[in-house]
């Protein structure tokens, strides 16, 4: 398998169990570091104070090449999150999930669209970027078309981009790659894990490579599109149980070693 050409992030979602200090995640972060990791997407920091993770992060030697943070936050008082951002020296944020939304009729998704697009306003007056993170629930038609082809054409490609989600992509029946081509231009962020099924059919998450996902297409799309940045995450269903070694696994893959 060839290499991706960008730089590749770990999603602190995966890792969420060891945060619960600065300790905690100073600790973590030197082990994503030896492993191989450019930089992290910031979630999850609890009683972390911004300017204690941001030195954390500094000493690690890792960027924060982006964050989630509270959707409903993000949406009624965007510039709270800035300050934030700003704060952990990290100029991207994405929406990550429709929280407290109706995202389940045309007027819902609508009405969604236009609240996005007024947070996505302030945050491009802060200097900072701004995407929406998809899950399955968006996949969901309305008529003739998805709740996230509607917030795809609802909101401006120059001030909201598409952090898909590759898992989630294919959970929701459509296929990854021609999904990824179809955000080219806006999808500078591109969450990655993998799809497998046990026994009884039942759906799981996998390190990257461990399932059945067309990764060399996946890649290859990536590319075209502009991606710069790969975040590996992995909700839950770690190999052995150890979200790091998770991590270690997918960033192995995708080195190409």
């Amino acid at each position: 398998m060839g290499t991706f050409k960008g730089k590749i992030a770990a999603q602190l979602w995966t890792v969420r169990s060891l945060l619960g200090d600065e300790k905690g995640l100073a600790s973590t972060l030197g082990s994503l570091k030896s492993i191989g990791y450019d930089a992290v997407e910031l979630i999850g920091l609890g009683a972390i104070p911004p300017a204690s993770a941001r030195r954390i992060l500094d000493d690690s030697g890792l960027a924060a090449c982006s964050a989630h943070a509270d959707s409903q936050l993000i949406l009624s008082d965007p510039g709270s999150v800035a300050t934030m951002l700003h704060a952990l020296g990290c100029g991207s944020v994405a929406y990550p999930y429709p929280r407290n939304q109706d995202v389940s009729t045309p007027e819902g998704v609508q009405k969604l669209c236009g609240q996005l697009s007024s947070a996505a306003s302030v945050f491009r007056s802060e200097g900072i970027s701004f995407s929406y993170h998809n899950h399955g629930i968006e996949l969901q038609r309305l008529g003739e078309k998805t709740a996230l082809q509607m917030i795809m054409e609802q909101t401006d490609p120059r001030l909201v981009g598409m952090e898909l989600d590759t898992y989630w992509l294919q959970a929701g029946g459509v296929d990854p790659a021609a999904w990824i081509q179809r955000c080219k231009g806006r999808a500078a962020l591109l969450h990655v894990k993998d799809y497998r099924v046990n026994a009884e059919g039942k759906p799981l998450f996998a390190e990257i490579g461990e399932g059945n996902l067309d990764w060399e297409k996946i890649l290859s799309a990536a590319g075209k599109a502009g991606t710069r940045w790969l975040i590996v995450e992995q909700d839950d269903h770690w190999a052995g149980g150890d979200p790091v070694a998770s991590l270690r696994t997918s960033r192995k893959y995708l080195s190409g070693k």
